[in-house]
C-alpha cells in the first residue's frame, strides 16, 4: 500500500468548498501546463500511437499479469456492499435486491437517514438486516475490510471514486464504480496497476453500454451491417442547470463545483463507452489521441443570474467549464470518434449515439438507420425492423426490465452479477474504465493547448491487439 498516494478531499470539505479553493490541487500535474508546454507533448499523425506506446511501456511496467480475459471466481451467492446511498445508490439498491442470488450485506453513507432508508429496503426484500457504516467520512474503509463481501458498489461524488475503488481492491474486493471512475491520469494508472496487482476487477459501471439501441447497434456492427467501420459519435448533452442549482437534488454543490475546476469533458463515459464497444476498442483497436475544443463558460452564470438570490453561496463561484466541449478521438485503425458534453445550456437530452461505415450509418435521438442494400433514395429506414434479428439476448430475455433509464440499469446489474455468480469474464474491465474516463483530464489539457492532440495512454500495455469478447456476449448455457 502506498501511503503517499494522492487522496481526494472528504465529502465534508467538498460541500464547504467555494470556487476560490476548488481550483487548487486537483492533481493534473503536467496536464495543467499552458498551451506552449502542452503543445510540446502533443504529436500528430502516425506518431501519436508510437509516442503513447513508448510512454506507457517505458514508464508504467506491470505490477502483475493482465486482467484482460480474467474470469470471476464462481459462487452461489454474490455478497454486495454499497457505498453512497443518495440519488443513484439509493435507487440502484433495488436492482441488486431484485436478483435472488445477490445479498446486500453492508451499506455506507455518512448521511444516517439515507443509510437507514436503504437498510429498510434490504429487510423488506426478505434479507437479513445489513451492517451499516455511518461514522464519518472514512467509514467506507471499514466496509471494505469486511471478510464477507465479494463486490463493492460505489455511487458517491466523483472526487471520492478513486480512493474508494482503491480501498476495495486493496482489501480483496471486486469493485464497480459509477462514472467517471477517477479524475486524473495518475489515478487511472493507479487503478489499472492495483487491479493487476490485487487480481481484483475494477469496473466502470457504464449503463449506456447496456441500452437496447446500443446493444442492437453493437451486434449489427459485429455482423458487418455497417461494413468497415469509419466513424462514430457519442455525447452527454443533458440540461442539468436546474438540478445543479437545486438545494436538495444533489447533496451539496459537488457536481456544480467541478465546473469551477476543469474546462473539458467532465462526463465522457456515456458517449464514449458504447462507441468504443462498436469499434472493439481495447479488443482489436485502441484510442490513441484526443483533440478537444471548448466554448466559453456562460450558461451556468446566466442561469444563476436569472434564478438564484443574491445571497446564495453559488455567487462566490467562478465557472470555467466549457458550456460545450467537442473532442475528436483517433483510433489505431484510423477511425474517428466525436465526443460532446453540454450540461449548461438548453438542449433536449441526447447521447448522439452514431456509427458509420462503408455500408451505411445509424443515428440516434431519434433512432434511424440507412444501410445498403436495405435502404435507398436518401430516405432513413426503420431501426425497429432490426429488433428481431439483432436485439441482444439480454433484451430478449428481459423485455420489460425494471429500474430507471429505460431498463439499462437493470440489464447492467443483472449481467454483472450473473458473471460473478457463474465465474465468467466480465463484459468490461479496468482497461475500459481507464480508457473511457481518460478524456476527462486530457480534454481539459487539450482545450488549454488550443486543441493540440494529446496521446491517450495504452492502459492495456499492448493487449488491445488481441481480439476478445466484450458486451456482445454469448448467453450462458
Amino acid at each position: 500500500m502506498n501511503d503517499n498516494a494522492p487522496q481526494p478531499p472528504s465529502r465534508r470539505s467538498v460541500l464547504r468548498t467555494t470556487a476560490g479553493v476548488a481550483g487548487a490541487g486537483i492533481g493534473l500535474g503536467a496536464l495543467g501546463a499552458g498551451p506552449a508546454e502542452a503543445a510540446q507533448t502533443a504529436v500528430s499523425g502516425e506518431a501519436v500511437a508510437a509516442a503513447a506506446a513508448t510512454e506507457t511501456a517505458g514508464t508504467r511496467p506491470r505490477r502483475g499479469a493482465t486482467m484482460a480475459g480474467v474470469p470471476f471466481e464462481g459462487r452461489s451467492t454474490v455478497r454486495v456492499g454499497i457505498v453512497g446511498l443518495g440519488n443513484r445508490g439509493g435507487s440502484m439498491i433495488d436492482l441488486f435486491l431484485a436478483l435472488p442470488w445477490v445479498r446486500v450485506v453492508a451499506l455506507c453513507d455518512p448521511v444516517k437517514e439515507q443509510t437507514e432508508r436503504a437498510a429498510a429496503k434490504v429487510v423488506a426484500a426478505g434479507q437479513p438486516s445489513p451492517a451499516v457504516y455511518t461514522h464519518g467520512e472514512d467509514d467506507y474503509e471499514n466496509l471494505c475490510k469486511r471478510s464477507d463481501l465479494d463486490f463493492v458498489y460505489v455511487a458517491t461524488p466523483w472526487e471520492l471514486h478513486f480512493a474508494m475503488a482503491r480501498s476495495a481492491m486493496l482489501n480483496g474486493k471486486h469493485v464497480g464504480v459509477e462514472c467517471p471512475v477517477a479524475m486524473t491520469l495518475e489515478d487511472l494508472w493507479e487503478l489499472v496497476d492495483l487491479s493487476e496487482q490485487t487480481r481484483r476487477h475494477c469496473m466502470q459501471l457504464e449503463n449506456c453500454c447496456y441500452g437496447r439501441n446500443e446493444m442492437r447497434v453493437l451486434r449489427m456492427a459485429h455482423a458487418g451491417k455497417f461494413g468497415d467501420l469509419l466513424h462514430g459519435a457519442g455525447a452527454y448533452n443533458h440540461d442539468l442547470r436546474e438540478l445543479m442549482f437545486s438545494p436538495t437534488y444533489y447533496e451539496g454543490p459537488w457536481r456544480r463545483l467541478w465546473h469551477t475546476r476543469l474546462r473539458g469533458d467532465l462526463y465522457p463515459n456515456h458517449g464514449f463507452g458504447p462507441v468504443a464497444n462498436y469499434m472493439d476498442v481495447n479488443r482489436g483497436d485502441r484510442a490513441v489521441s484526443i483533440s478537444s475544443f471548448g466554448t466559453p463558460a456562460l450558461g451556468l452564470a446566466e442561469y444563476r443570474a436569472a434564478n438564484m438570490p443574491s445571497g446564495d453561496p453559488s455567487w462566490k463561484e467562478s465557472y470555467i467549464g466549457s458550456d460545450r466541449t467537442i473532442s475528436l478521438v483517433q483510433t489505431a485503425k484510423g477511425r474517428v470518434i466525436r465526443l460532446e458534453h453540454d450540461v449548461s445550456t438548453p438542449h433536449p437530452y441526447s447521447r448522439i449515439n452514431s456509427l458509420g461505415g462503408t455500408r451505411g450509418v445509424f443515428e440516434d435521438y431519434p433512432a434511424r438507420i440507412y444501410v445498403e442494400p436495405d435502404h435507398k433514395g436518401h430516405q432513413w429506414g426503420d431501426f425497429a425492423a432490426y429488433a428481431t434479428e439483432f436485439d441482444h439476448w439480454l433484451w430478449k430475455e428481459h423485455a420489460n426490465p425494471p429500474g430507471g433509464h429505460g431498463g439499462m440499469d437493470y440489464i447492467m446489474i443483472y449481467r454483472l452479477m450473473q458473471c460473478m455468480q457463474l465465474g465468467l469474464v466480465p463484459d468490461f474491465d479496468v482497461y475500459d474504465a481507464a480508457t473511457w474516463t481518460a478524456p476527462v483530464p486530457l480534454s481539459h489539457a487539450s482545450i488549454k493547448a488550443k486543441g493540440a492532440p494529446l496521446a491517450i495512454p495504452d492502459f492495456t500495455r499492448g493487449e488491445w491487439k488481441k481480439a476478445r469478447s466484450g458486451v456482445d456476449s454469448v448467453k450462458p448455457a
